[in-house]
């Protein structure tokens, strides 16, 4: 069973954040339309990939192996038929348990993970920046900033001249020369989010990035998202922290084992998933 304990942040608080709902941005035009979706995964085995020993097969062992019965291959459903519409300007936040699928869905939104079944239709450039999105750690900060802006389509002009903002908003000062073995997990994440929101995309999708931010960034990563938002783009954030998602989002999806359960406002999705968290907090207490 998941720990229910660790699934969500009452940690930050609202008042960090502002305490204002996040404005509502009229539009009529949609962004991105999911049909149906469904994500798969075929996992090798009964364990994880990399959990126990690691052992140097000789070819003695390897010959004995190779008439050996092979491990059966397991399915894992990760997304299972998804079905919603976004518009330009909305601030979308996803919810649920650890295991949901809620990375998941971001990634196939930004077309990363192909569907098993099911469409993704999306109007513009989606740009995912994630907690665990791969850098170039023995490259320094600036040459990742270059490739990062590249990649997001930016010229290598507009990267010059846009360089010293994202140096500035990473607050990375002085570090951005160094390698980026060097810098501590929010220096990277706050980096990926400044080199994400410099392009200004039509679609920016951020897993859980602003957790590792104090409480001045997270200000004003909310203060670029909603300027990503009045330019007609459209904002999908992942978090455990229902403060932040109550304060940044218009709009709340709640997923859980792959299914989306509930989609409407902030404070209604957000309460009753509190409730849910509750519910199974003393399930667990009453089976203990």
């Amino acid at each position: 069973m998941t720990d229910i304990d660790d699934e969500v942040d009452f940690e930050i608080d609202p008042d960090e954040l502002g305490t204002a709902p996040a404005p509502e941005v009229p539009s009529d035009q949609l962004s991105l339309v999911v049909n149906d979706l469904h994500v798969s995964y075929r996992v090798l085995g009964a364990r994880k990939v990399g959990h126990g020993p690691t052992r140097d097969w000789g070819v003695r062992d390897r010959l004995v192996r190779r008439g050996a019965k092979q491990a059966p291959i397991r399915e894992v459903k990760a997304v299972r038929g998804i079905t919603f519409a976004a518009k330009h300007g909305e601030a979308i936040g996803i919810i649920g348990v650890n295991g949901s699928g809620k990375s998941t869905l971001l990634r196939a939104i930004a077309g990363l993970i192909p569907p098993a079944a099911g469409t993704v239709h999306v109007a513009g450039n989606p740009a995912l920046l994630g907690v665990n999105a791969v850098l170039m750690k023995d490259l320094s900060g600036e040459r990742n900033i270059m490739i990062g802006a590249l990649a997001l389509g930016l010229s290598r002009k507009q990267v010059q001249e846009r360089f010293d903002d994202i140096v500035d908003f990473a607050e990375i000062g002085d570090f951005v020369s160094l390698p980026m073995k060097s810098y501590s997990s929010g220096m990277g994440a706050r980096l990926r989010f400044s080199i994400s929101a410099s392009a200004v995309p039509d679609i920016l999708m951020i897993d859980e990035a602003l957790a590792t931010g104090d409480a001045g960034f997270r200000a004003k990563s909310k203060a670029k998202m909603d300027e990503i938002r009045e330019s007609a783009g459209t904002v999908f954030l992942v978090s455990h922290s229902l403060a932040t998602i109550q304060t940044m989002c218009t709009r709340v999806l709640w997923v859980h084992e792959g299914k989306l359960v509930m989609d409407g406002a902030p404070n209604v999705v957000c309460r009753r998933y509190k409730q849910y968290i509750a519910e199974m907090k003393e399930y667990a207490k009453a089976k203990n």
